[in-house]
């Protein structure tokens, strides 16, 4: 299993495993002030007379012009709200200088209006500005720094804020080594439906890491990711019902979640699958040319070897070869225009 520290914006993959992927975490979240119809008439008289509106009225009207894609509206409404003092402006305005919507994207702007927000406790802000410096990107590398930030919100019970700052304490990076305070944050977040922060519990269980060895509950939280979609988690837990491992061998289920996964790319679950139909399991029966249609996928993902695969091309004749070669090419053409 690889075990993902998912620092937003950042992979550190520690354990060797099923490969990562990048999972983009710590978005700023849009307060829903608006959930009705919008108040175009309310932004322009906010726009054109700034000083009679409270922070709150700004600001609210900041992020329904954001949220109908008026970005050059909302930005200086939300300056207007910032000049007052209200720290879910600032943050808008860090997201809109993030991401480049509306104006040319500007880093140093973005963090020096998260940083504002976060000194006026904006959770979100203190989580974006901790990816920022966590990772590294656009600004210098600060893990001691994003650590405090991550620590703030973690006290407010922010799950993502919570699973960084286990990545760190697990890490020993911006935080002194702790694997059991690294486990209990993660768990935090675990429960509060973090997919990733599942991904990793799991791992921790399995590792006996900051927790016990334990195979039920490792699987007990595979699964859980595994039912949000997260791919890793997807091909990890079919693993784990093809073994029997923590769990009741389920092979039909399995070769369920071996197929979702090598439908999304997983070179592993493509040359897993492989076997499966190669062999037939229970409920799938044996398939000489559906196991080598995705032997030629996982080959072209990247498994280059796989000696006892190599002999079942070895022993087709050239037709079936021909079709299965025809049939990987022809999921590849269709995964690119996807």
């Amino acid at each position: 299993m690889n075990m993902r520290y998912l620092i937003p914006g950042l992979v550190l993959a520690v354990f060797a495993g099923a490969g990562a992927t990048l999972v983009m975490l710590g978005v700023v979240t849009l307060p829903g002030f608006n959930d009705g119809e919008p108040f175009p008439d309310m932004q322009v008289e906010m726009a054109k007379h700034p000083d009679e509106a409270t922070p709150a009225e700004l600001q609210r009207a900041a992020y329904d012009a954001f949220e109908e894609g008026k970005y050059l509206t909302a930005l200086s409404l939300a300056q207007d709200a910032s000049a007052k003092g209200d720290p879910q402006a600032f943050t808008l305005i860090g997201r809109i200088y993030a991401e480049g919507t509306g104006v040319s994207r500007d880093p140093a702007k973005a963090a020096q209006a998260y940083e504002k927000a976060a000194e006026l406790g904006d959770v979100p802000a203190m989580v974006s500005l901790a990816s920022m410096l966590a990772a590294g990107k656009d600004v210098p590398k600060n893990r001691e720094k994003a650590a405090e930030l991550f620590e703030r919100a973690a006290l407010t019970g922010d799950p993502l804020a919570n699973y960084n700052l286990g990545l760190l304490f697990l890490r020993g990076d911006g935080k002194p080594e702790n694997p059991s305070r690294a486990a209990a944050h993660i768990r935090y977040a675990a429960e509060k439906g973090i997919p990733s922060a599942q991904y990793d519990l799991a791992a921790l269980y399995q590792n006996g890491s900051g927790v016990p060895n334990d195979a039920l509950e490792a699987a007990t939280w595979m699964s859980k990711a595994a039912a949000s979609g997260l791919t890793e988690a997807e091909y990890d837990y079919a693993v784990m019902l093809l073994r029997g491992q923590g769990l009741k061998r389920d092979e039909p289920k399995a070769v369920e979640y071996l197929k979702i996964a090598a439908e999304k790319g997983v070179a592993g679950a493509q040359n897993r699958l492989a076997h499966v139909y190669l062999d037939g399991v229970s409920g799938v029966p044996a398939s000489p040319a559906e196991a080598l249609k995705w032997r030629l996928i996982a080959k072209a993902s990247g498994i280059a070897k796989d000696d006892k695969l190599e002999l079942l091309i070895a022993s087709l004749p050239p037709d079936q070869i021909a079709a299965a070669q025809k049939a990987a090419d022809d999921w590849r053409e269709k995964k690119a225009v996807q």
